[in-house]
């Protein structure tokens, strides 16, 4: 699975490993994912989605309806 938050939509980013006598290599900054599952109370069922923590945070401030909606809107998720 690719490291994308099913929420918010984060990806790592690209970046370089800068050392003390400044040469630069390429590195990756790979973003907080968790696999975690959540209780869709309007279907009475469970769904597992691999979230990041600022999606968790998200979850949590707009609800998990409200967030799969948006996410589903922006056309990070197909559906749920």
């Amino acid at each position: 699975m690719s490291k994308i938050c099913q929420i918010t939509g984060k990806t790592s980013m690209i970046g370089n490993n800068v050392s003390h006598s400044k040469r630069r290599t390429k590195r990756s900054f790979d973003i907080n994912l968790f696999t975690k599952k959540f209780y869709l109370e309007e279907e009475k069922r469970w769904i597992v989605l691999r979230v990041s923590a600022a999606g968790m945070r998200v979850i949590n401030k707009n609800g998990l309806k409200a967030a799969l909606d948006s996410a589903v809107e922006k056309g990070i998720i197909l559906s749920y």
